[in-house]
């Protein structure tokens, strides 16, 4: 009991940081989102490898390393997972920084729902009559929203693609969190050096040429990005399934607090009909996949 506890502390400090994250990203807003990705990627590789170095796990990440190598489709994927982790934070910082906070709110409301549409298309599993009326709900919401806006919500879906894939493929390959993060961001590393040295010789780098609180929120953002990942997966093994899909919601919906009520963003009656549909589905599907868990809980004693 006390694990669990302790596992749900773990996962709901980290929805917590992910939450607030729209705040930090604020506060490089005069920085270019490729350049804060760049970066980003660059300190996350540096600081999670300091971490392990720490911890004396380099010998542990070299044989991970290895491993992969041997087992082609399990590199390729990982490295299909990075490309799509690197896209869905550009997404993000993109759309932080550019007056879409609600958007990306949207996107992880619906990030979930994506992930069982996965399980139903590649897992062949099946959907009960309860989940059914929650993707019928959903997708109205994402009609109404298209509608009313007159174009695609790409950010939000995006978002919420993007992230599903890589939580897809992750949970295919067995990897130390920590160091299954390292690998990630050492893959893109190489194109984030190359990149940043041709933004310094164009003269178009922020870092290194603005103030001393731009460079530290740029190094930090290592920090930033791995600490809320880490706790995740430390808490996530301590908890079942169910509980972890329902705190996840803490994220988007601080998000959405954020850009409506601090950052003023559009949030009128068809915004609020087409997230009412979504909250809606998103109630049917976790009282229904709770159901199931305490079914199947009945049933194993």
């Amino acid at each position: 009991m006390q694990t669990e506890k302790s596992g749900v502390l773990w996962v709901v400090g980290s929805f917590l940081i992910w939450g607030i994250m729209p705040i930090y990203w604020k506060h490089l807003a005069h920085v270019q989102s490729d350049e804060i990705l760049t970066g980003r990627i660059m300190w996350a590789f540096f600081s999670t490898l300091l971490v392990i170095l720490i911890v004396k796990n380099g010998k542990q990440l070299l044989l991970d390393i290895q491993e992969l190598w041997k087992k082609q489709s399990q590199f390729w994927s990982l490295f299909i997972a990075s490309v799509l982790v690197t896209s869905n934070w550009f997404i993000y910082i993109w759309a932080v920084n550019n007056d879409y906070i609600v958007q990306t709110s949207l996107g992880y409301y619906i990030n979930p729902l994506v992930s069982v549409l996965l399980g139903i298309f590649f897992l062949k599993e099946k959907l009960s009559s309860a989940q059914k009326i929650a993707f019928l709900l959903a997708t109205l919401g994402v009609i109404v929203m298209t509608v009313s806006y007159g174009r695609f919500p790409w950010i939000a879906l995006s978002l919420a693609i993007t992230f599903a894939v890589y939580g897809f493929i992750k949970k295919r390959i067995q990897l130390d969190s920590l160091r299954g993060l390292a690998i990630e961001t050492l893959f893109m590393t190489p194109f984030a050096i190359g990149y940043y040295v041709w933004l310094f010789a164009r003269g178009q780098a922020v870092f290194l040429h603005s103030d001393l609180k731009t460079d530290v929120l740029l190094i930090l953002t290592g920090i930033a990005t791995a600490l809320p990942l880490v706790m995740y997966a430390k808490g996530v093994q301590q908890i079942p399934l169910y509980v972890s899909g329902f705190i996840q919601y803490i994220a988007p919906t601080m998000m959405l607090f954020l850009g409506v009520v601090v950052y003023k963003e559009s949030f009128g009656s068809i915004e609020m009909l087409s997230f009412s549909m979504i909250w809606g589905a998103l109630i049917i599907f976790t009282v229904s996949k709770i159901y199931e868990s305490v079914l199947t809980k009945r049933n194993a004693q």
